[in-house]
């Protein structure tokens, strides 16, 4: 696989607005957000701060709320905003094609 490699993670229709879904894929996993202006995002899937995972959280706006301890992330940026979350998440270009969420994995 090289770095331009796309994998197909889900159907757009299976995010809501504002919302997060899991995607597994290899020994990896991914968060995958759809936003309210319906752009999509994929992140690590796992918090950075007890490796809880971000797919159980809540999306407002821009940010993923760690369902456990309440840590706050950008989507976009991967950007820690709000403690216990210190180190920031790491992020990956996603594309929609045909109804299709792929995102591309380094």
């Amino acid at each position: 696989m090289t770095a331009e490699d796309w994998i197909e993670a889900c159907a757009a229709a299976d995010i809501d607005d504002e919302d997060v879904i899991r995607f597994d894929h290899g020994d990896r996993t991914f968060a995958i957000y759809r936003n309210a202006k319906n752009q999509y995002f994929a992140t690590d899937g796992f918090c950075t701060h007890e490796r809880v995972h971000l797919a159980n959280g809540l999306v407002m706006g821009n940010l993923i709320e760690c369902p456990k301890h309440n840590g706050r992330f950008d989507i976009t940026t991967g950007e820690a905003k709000r403690a216990p979350a210190c180190e920031k998440l790491n992020t990956y270009p996603v594309k929609v094609e045909a109804g299709k969420v792929y995102i591309r994995i380094d």
